[in-house]
């Protein structure tokens, strides 16, 4: 081997460059979520600061900008969250004024119909002195009107048929210029059976077109009269008389059908047969919902019984729209015309329906045997008059307590057909 080749293999072998360090990332390159993110903040600082500067505003105008943002939005989150929350306050608040019952409007509503009720014909001043005689005059030529009628007697079933057709030239009693005439027929003296027609709104010449019959013998028939009286039907207060026609039967000749008019005469004032009085309690509670009626007493009650007594019980019935919704009734008190009761009903009825319902008392005699017939009837309510109008608004007049007062009872048709009209 040769002296330079064993100069080369004891040389070391030659040493490479060292290589350069990799070029730093671009200043835009995204860190991954564990690198250092300290670096990126400043620089938006920065950048955002550049772009402010290059608006064309003063600074000052900036940080006013910024304040009115704040503002505005501070105000918007308020009025957000009155919204929201004062709504459900409002909501709740609303709920219980509408459950509660203000007692001072209870009582001025009780005030009001007060103001509706007519007085009694007891506390009436007739002395008003005589009428101008030109007054007198005038009523003496004034027509009532007239009346057809027919009469008809069957011999074999000993009955007599009145038929009332029509009437016309009535005189206007209401305020619009008309009438709502009806006619009341019975035979004179007993009075045993009264019949009524229909009642025929706003017109001064009515058709009735109706016929009743009366089961009387041929042996009676002549001392009999037949009254056909023309009333004025009046929802508020007393119907008034329009004039009457009166037949003796002993002037009638029963042998054929007699169909005639006949001009209407003055009728006295129809004496009202006395039935009794009863004493009851009114007492509502508008919180509640509660009407309380107390029966209290009856007095000179008519004689039913064929021993001059009866045995007298009191029905009532809460009404609305001419239909019964409920109805309680006291015991029996036997052999009496002054019974006392002294006993206690109740009936639910809101404040929002009290101004719709009518309270029916009637008086029955009790029979074992037969049918229990009414004595008497009345009704109080906002729709009813005199008396029983004045009994309701006093009771609405005075919520919580108890008002209690007399009333006369009336014939029952008479009460049954104001509550259907």
């Amino acid at each position: 081997m040769t002296a330079a080749r064993r100069a080369a293999i004891r040389a070391p072998p030659p040493t490479s460059p060292p290589t350069p360090p990799p070029p730093p990332p671009p200043p835009n390159v995204n860190r991954t979520a564990g690198g250092d993110g300290g670096g990126g903040l400043p620089r938006i600082r920065d950048k955002f600061m550049n772009e402010l500067g290059s608006l064309p505003l003063p600074p000052w105008a900036l940080v006013c900008v910024a304040v009115v943002g704040v503002v505005l939005l501070l105000c918007c989150c308020a009025c957000v969250w009155k919204k929201c929350c004062c709504k459900r306050r409002k909501g709740k608040k609303s709920k219980e004024k509408k459950n509660a019952i203000n007692l001072q409007e209870v009582k001025n509503l009780g005030q009001t119909y007060k103001d509706k009720v007519q007085p009694e014909i007891e506390e009436v001043d007739f002395n008003v002195g005589p009428p101008p005689p030109e007054i007198v005059l005038q009523k003496e030529e004034e027509r009532l009107g007239k009346l057809q009628f027919t009469l008809d007697y069957d011999f074999q079933s000993t009955q007599l048929t009145v038929g009332i057709l029509q009437a016309a030239e009535l005189p206007a009693l209401d305020m619009g210029g008309t009438s709502d005439p009806y006619v009341k027929i019975f035979l004179l003296p007993d009075k045993k059976k009264k019949y009524e027609t229909r009642v025929h709104r706003k017109t001064l010449n009515p058709v009735f077109n109706e016929s009743f019959s009366f089961k009387v013998p041929y042996s009676e028939l002549g001392g009999k009269t037949l009254v056909m009286m023309v009333f004025d039907f009046d929802r508020f207060s007393k119907h008034d008389v329009m004039g009457e026609v009166r037949v003796p039967m002993n002037t009638v000749d029963l042998g054929h059908v007699t169909e005639e008019w006949r001009e209407l005469e003055s009728a006295d004032k129809e004496e009202q047969e006395k039935l009794g009085d009863v004493c009851f309690s009114l007492r509502y509670v508008p919180t509640a919902g509660k009407l309380t009626v107390v029966v209290l007493e009856a007095k000179n009650l008519k004689k039913m019984d064929v021993g001059g007594l009866s045995d007298p019980y009191v029905k009532i019935h809460l009404m609305q729209n001419a239909k019964r919704m409920k109805k309680k009734k006291t015991t029996i008190k036997k052999n009496t015309l002054n019974p006392y009761y002294n006993e206690s009903f109740s009936f639910e009825v809101p404040f929002d329906q009290i101004q719709r319902v009518q309270v029916v008392i009637t008086v029955l005699d009790y029979d074992k045997l037969g049918k229990n017939e009414p004595i008497g009837k009345l009704y109080v309510g906002c729709n009813a008059s005199g008396a029983g109008l004045r009994h309701w608004s006093d009771m609405l007049a005075n919520p919580r307590r108890p008002i209690a007062q007399w009333h006369t009872l009336q014939p029952p048709d008479e009460v049954d057909m104001a509550l259907q009209n």
